[in-house]
């Protein structure tokens, strides 16, 4: 089985993981909508896109709603993408119109993406304002988090891409 490792440095939060599935089934799970939500969100919560253009100066604005129907909004900003290679961007909380809550840290982050023996690796590096902001989101859980959804996403990767 595969670890999701986490590790902070100063403002930064570095996530490594390596699934057992393509780059090029990997790299859809990232960047299309109807994957994403299958995996995205810790369970029992889930997470609903309601806009998604994966494109530079295209973003994602998604709901993760809870088991007692909570709901709490993001929205995802494409800034570069290399295609199968890397994209990133600014990950922020907002409204239900999109509009950025200011008040909580946004995300500046980076996801690269490589192959080798039938494996993908992915390493996502998130750097936060500071590294206040930074403490601020592993109070939230995102450590927990993050670790859920990538086991999440195997069991997807698994339905997708059988052996």
């Amino acid at each position: 089985m595969n670890k999701t490792v986490i590790t902070t440095d100063q403002n930064k939060l570095i996530v490594k993981r390596k699934f057992d599935a393509p780059l090029s089934l990997v790299w859809k799970a990232w960047t299309e909508d109807e994957l994403l939500d299958q995996w995205w969100a810790p369970k029992p919560w889930k997470s609903k896109t309601t806009h998604m253009d994966f494109n530079e100066g295209g973003y994602r604005m998604y709901a993760m709603v809870g088991p007692e129907g909570e709901v709490h909004w993001g929205r995802s900003d494409y800034q570069t993408i290399n295609e199968l290679k890397s994209f990133s961007g600014e990950d922020s909380f907002c409204d239900e119109e999109g509009n950025i809550v200011e008040s909580l840290p946004i995300a500046h982050f980076s996801n690269e993406f490589s192959e080798k023996s039938g494996q993908t690796a992915v390493t996502i590096i998130t750097m936060y304002e500071s590294r206040e902001y930074l403490e601020q989101v592993i109070e939230m859980g995102i450590k927990e988090g993050f670790t859920a959804a990538c086991e999440n996403l195997d069991e997807v990767l698994k339905k997708v891409n059988p052996k």
